[in-house]
């Protein structure tokens, strides 16, 4: 078997463009590892239908694909238009309301009740992703009287946004559990949390799955201010994270975005939680065949910084060219990996964990992982190879960008498909009677064609521990 040319995984979403069966295929051969579902669009029958479609798509291509619900969270959006599209012209007055009419160029109504008490006189609200903005001038029982500072083309259901307002709602809503309910019965373990502000937001939702006797990844998905005020105890909550530069792109100052995101990424990376960069990568080619150059250097300096993985939303979802979008985003990440400092990286991340633990103490995992990637580059060893029951080991030694693949081997497909968003990991999915030992492994790989007679291989094992994510020992093995 061949191994992918790109380790940065690319997370594709899936929709009206790309959800055809050859489609699926098609972007999966081209490079995508995880299928997203938006559930702020389309319906249940939809996306159930597409869940089995990427499923299918996957077993014929013979790859492990994950998957991950996008819950909509608590999002403001515009109600229903008369025309499409309704266009606001800069100057012009415009009233928000959040009472049950029908939007024209002089009143537009709001799907979120408690608008006037968020509202203030003075204050902004961006709508359509920023692309509009409104300066609000009166605020009164169910209206707001807003001025247009930027107009443009507006159509119903999209966004609208109020920087630094405060939100009478819960991060967590009935309809974002109900979702998950219904994830989950389509064996969907993977969700992406919208809107997060802090720990509780993550732990009430995996009180939720258990309760329902399941074990699920939660994704946050940070796009708010308060989510990077308490970006440390989210991380310690969530399984992985996502700098959703959108919504907080318009949350903060748009020029204080680019470095969040390298902060974001460092501390998921010294963590050892998959971190995925997204929105518009590569927004061009949702109508061109080609990205322009900031878009390339965009990806290129996401990867740079150290994510797990990049994501295409409309470009795959709605685009013209979906599978020649994920083909770039593979080239873009080969082109860039290959010719990156990536021990560079790997050390000043060693050097982070060294000095704070991580978490002020080195626990034993850290250890191992550390003296994997040092036994790599001294070893020139062609892989790492992690029996794994929950993921963490594979995690812990793939945040370190070592220069060869970290194979993971699990009997949980779950945890096989959580690891399609970690940097550098190909999951193996093994049967349960699988002895997670160093001779089954390599029968494996051996039995993949992957190493020839003189390779020198790294393992891991959990030994002395009984404990699942218990690793505590590594072993170096050259093939006889």
């Amino acid at each position: 078997m061949r191994l992918p040319l790109h380790k940065t995984k690319i997370v594709c979403t899936i929709g009206p463009a790309s959800r055809s069966l050859t489609t699926m295929e098609d972007m999966i051969q081209a490079g995508m590892n995880v299928a997203r579902f938006n559930f702020s669009h389309s319906n249940l029958a939809q996306h159930a239908q597409d869940i089995l479609r990427v499923r299918l798509a996957a077993a014929r291509t013979r790859r492990i694909v994950g998957t991950i619900i996008d819950l909509p969270g608590v999002k403001m959006r515009i109600g229903k238009l008369g025309i499409e599209p309704l266009v606001l012209k800069k100057g012009q007055k415009v009233t928000l309301t959040t009472r049950n009419v029908l939007g024209t160029v002089s009143i537009i109504p709001v799907d979120y009740k408690p608008l006037v008490k968020s509202a203030s006189r003075g204050g902004t609200i961006y709508l359509n992703d920023g692309f509009i903005q409104l300066k609000v001038e009166s605020v009164f029982s169910s209206d707001i009287i807003c001025r247009v500072v930027i107009g443009g083309p507006l159509r119903s259901h999209k966004g609208l946004n109020m920087p630094g307002a405060k939100l009478f709602v819960n991060a967590i809503t009935k309809t974002d559990l109900k979702f998950i309910d219904f994830g989950l019965r389509h064996g969907v373990t993977t969700f992406g949390l919208s809107f997060v502000e802090k720990a509780s937001d993550i732990i009430k939702v995996r009180k939720f799955a258990e309760r329902k006797g399941k074990d699920v990844f939660l994704v946050a998905k940070i796009e708010r201010r308060e989510a990077i005020e308490n970006f440390d105890e989210i991380l310690k909550a969530a399984d992985a994270v996502m700098v959703a530069r959108g919504d907080l792109g318009l949350e903060i100052p748009t020029e204080e975005v680019p470095i969040i995101q390298k902060r974001l990424i460092r501390k998921a990376n010294i963590a050892g939680r998959p971190v995925i960069t997204a929105t518009q990568m590569l927004g061009s080619m949702t109508q061109n065949l080609r990205p322009t150059r900031a878009e390339v250097n965009d990806v290129a300096n996401a990867i740079l910084d150290g994510t797990d993985a990049i994501m295409l939303s409309e470009e795959t979802a709605v685009g013209d060219y979906p599978v020649e979008a994920v083909r770039m985003m593979t080239r873009i990440a080969v082109s860039t990996e290959q010719l990156s400092n990536n021990g560079r990286l790997s050390a000043e991340i060693r050097e982070e964990i060294s000095d704070t633990g991580g978490q002020n103490k080195l626990t034993i995992p850290d250890v191992i992982s550390l003296n994997v990637v040092r036994a790599v580059e001294k070893l020139k060893a062609k892989y790492i190879l992690t029996p794994t029951s929950t993921g963490r080991t594979a995690q812990l030694v793939c945040r370190l960008k070592p220069r060869c693949w970290v194979l993971a081997f699990s009997i949980h497909k779950r945890v096989c498909e959580f690891l399609s968003f970690s940097y550098g990991v190909y999951p193996f999915s093994v049967a349960k009677k699988f002895q997670a030992r160093p001779e089954a492994v390599l029968r494996k790989v051996k039995a993949a064609r992957l190493v020839d007679k003189g390779d020198a291989v790294i393992i891991t094992e959990r030994r002395f521990s009984w404990r699942p994510g218990g690793t505590d020992s590594l072993h170096v093995v050259v093939i006889d």
